[in-house]
């Protein structure tokens, strides 16, 4: 793979207590921390707390203070922003506020800004991201879209002439879902891994603003990528890797754990160095074949 583009590979997210036992230690020390052990063996996290809240300052000052040098934090707008679409000037202050305490320690990897698939391409639309591509013209901005439409050459050309990546996901093809298809329109690509899980995406979407457990709320990502599956995207990657700076690869699939062992497989594939804990090579043991020339941590 190309030596000079910088891979930033991560999951969304990093505190889940389905983990504990499988990536996390089952008896944990007193002041484990799980963002500080998760950077042990990660480059990058996507933050998805800041989705559904307002983060104190405070919190995203502990989070800088628990990451090694070259880590980088990846947020995920609120969605005020995205999903209603009603914000105001002090909205606006409490993300700046937080996205400038990382800046300014060199832990902001990107504003991650995921509209959902209801939110179809249009003129006004597409003003829309526009608009608040000026509101945080100070950051990088990766923009999702989920439906089809939206893979059209006037919205590449518009995110080409105002510095917005395009994201590239994967998910299950249900309906007028957007495809697998890495778009350029910038210096960097960001990929999300959403999982194949068609069933539990297609119940998700028919019971959606039900009360449900966190566990049925998660089931729709839980789905483990086949090394076959990981080829492909690899042969993806190979394509685009020397048109680009930065390549961030976000892995979704969180449950039980399989967001982490698709990540490292994924390192595996772009030779990227990496240690593995051993307590996730006993729960998974496919990971095995890759362990050669790693650092196995007991």
């Amino acid at each position: 793979m190309n030596s000079e583009v910088i891979y930033n590979i991560g999951t969304a997210g990093w505190f889940y207590e389905d983990w504990i036992s499988i990536f996390y230690p089952e008896s944990s020390s007193v002041g484990f921390d799980m963002l500080t052990y998760y950077s042990d063996y990660f480059n990058s996290v996507e933050v998805n707390s800041t989705y559904y809240s307002y983060i104190s300052p405070k919190i995203v000052e502990g989070w800088v203070s628990k990451v090694h040098n070259n880590f980088v934090f990846h947020v995920k707008l609120h969605k005020d922003f995205t999903h209603l679409r009603n914000f105001n000037n002090q909205k606006i202050s409490l993300v700046i506020n937080n996205l400038d305490i990382l800046k300014n320690a060199e832990k902001l990897g990107g504003l991650l800004i995921q509209f959902p698939y209801s939110f179809y391409y249009s003129p006004s639309a597409l003003q829309y991201i526009l608009r608040l591509r000026e509101i945080f013209s100070g950051y990088k901005i990766f923009v999702e879209l989920r439906h089809l439409h939206w893979q059209n050459e006037l919205v590449f050309q518009a995110f080409k002439q105002n510095n917005i990546t395009f994201c590239t996901i994967d998910q299950p093809q249900i309906g007028q879902a957007i495809q697998f298809k890495p778009i350029i329109t910038n210096n960097i690509v960001y990929i999300r891994f959403h999982g194949r899980n068609s069933n539990a995406w297609k119940e998700s979407v028919a019971n959606f603003n039900k009360n449900k457990s966190y566990k049925d709320r998660s089931e729709r990502y839980n789905y483990l990528y086949s090394p076959g599956e990981l080829a492909g995207f690899q042969q993806s990657l190979k394509l685009i890797e020397k048109k680009v700076k930065e390549i961030n690869i976000i892995l979704n699939n969180h449950p039980n754990g399989n967001a982490v062992v698709n990540a490292f497989e994924f390192m595996n594939m772009l030779n990227e160095k990496m240690k593995i804990p051993s307590i996730i090579l006993k729960n998974f043991p496919r990971l095995n074949k890759i362990i050669t020339g790693n650092e196995i941590e007991n």
